[in-house]
């Protein structure tokens, strides 16, 4: 591995206002300390989204999975959300005029649909406009009503959620420390109802947090480039052992003059690979996600199981 520049650190209390280029990778090993049990209780039909907290080896103390807004920010009007018992058959059965629109400055109204696996926050123009209802599971889906001004500059912060706090991992197909995968897509509409964004390889997509890791020297960190492709996806039955990576977020990430242009561009991934299909969150709302003229891909940095924290970001002229 090649490690150049200051160090930075992902999922932490603090964000960085050092330029983009030249960011260094820190590690942390072993479990993180829970400090948030769980951001939501949904009894047995969910997964607790705990919160947890862990020191890197430089030092700095990271908040896994993700220091999020979920506790301070409006959430976002759900599309379904089973956990709070909305669960429309489709879109038909929605009232999109009850839902609420959120200000971003201008005046031209704007829809946009979302399916995060597991949580996103969206950010318009630099603004924060809304978080998911649901960190972790059951899955859902929203619907973010919103006005602005074109152009629009739109920022996510995607997560995907763990059981075990700082070793990116969950209980499942039969393993204690199962690193799950992730993935997000959204289709944007404007007041006329036609759809002007769609999620797709032309968004830029940045990794902030790595975990598992069952050896380090897998990972290639240099400048913008942070490949986990050859790193180990395998379950285990004892992860404790295992590292995790971080950088930090740059604080002007979500602004319209944050340059992104070293970032790599978002991989798209098939439904069949990110497992949607028995998910009515999305299932219910193919008319929207896999529009038959703007198929909406699901899309994620260049690792869909072991990149934990990855920024998103579209420039909509």
């Amino acid at each position: 591995m090649k490690f150049t520049g200051y160090i930075l650190a992902a999922a932490t209390t603090t964000l960085s206002a050092a330029p983009t280029f030249a960011q260094e990778v820190s590690f942390s090993t072993g479990p993180a300390k829970t400090v948030i049990e769980g951001l939501i209780d949904c009894g047995s039909r969910s997964r607790p989204s705990a919160v947890g907290e862990i020191t890197s080896e430089d030092g700095t103390v990271r908040t896994v999975p993700a220091a999020t807004h979920y506790q301070t920010a409006p959430h976002a009007p759900d599309l379904y959300n089973a956990c709070a018992g909305i669960e429309p058959a489709g879109l038909s059965d929605i009232d999109l005029d009850a839902i609420q629109t959120f200000d971003a400055g201008g005046t031209e109204a704007f829809t946009a649909y979302i399916f995060g696996d597991n949580y996103f926050e969206l950010y318009v123009n630099g603004q924060l406009i809304a978080v998911d209802s649901v960190p972790f599971t059951p899955f859902n889906a929203s619907v973010v009503k919103f006005t602005a001004q074109r152009p629009l500059n739109l920022a996510i912060m995607g997560v995907d959620w763990e059981e075990n706090l700082g070793l990116g991992s969950e209980e499942g197909r039969g393993s204690s420390y199962y690193p799950g995968d992730a993935g997000l897509v959204m289709q944007l509409q404007d007041a006329s109802g036609n759809i002007i964004a769609i999620t797709d390889t032309d968004w830029r997509a940045q990794t902030f947090y790595v975990s598992p890791l069952q050896d380090r020297d897998c990972l290639v960190a240099e400048g913008q480039i942070r490949d986990s492709s050859s790193c180990s996806t395998a379950a285990a039955s004892d992860g404790r052992a295992f590292s995790a990576a971080y950088w930090d977020l740059p604080a002007d990430w979500m602004t319209a003059g944050f340059d992104d242009s070293s970032w790599p561009n978002a991989v798209a991934y098939s439904n069949e690979t990110v497992g949607v299909d028995n998910k009515p969150g999305y299932t219910n709302f193919t008319e929207l996600f896999d529009a038959a003229d703007a198929d909406a891909s699901f899309i994620w940095s260049s690792n869909l199981v072991l990149d934990n924290l990855v920024l998103l970001r579209k420039t909509i002229d």
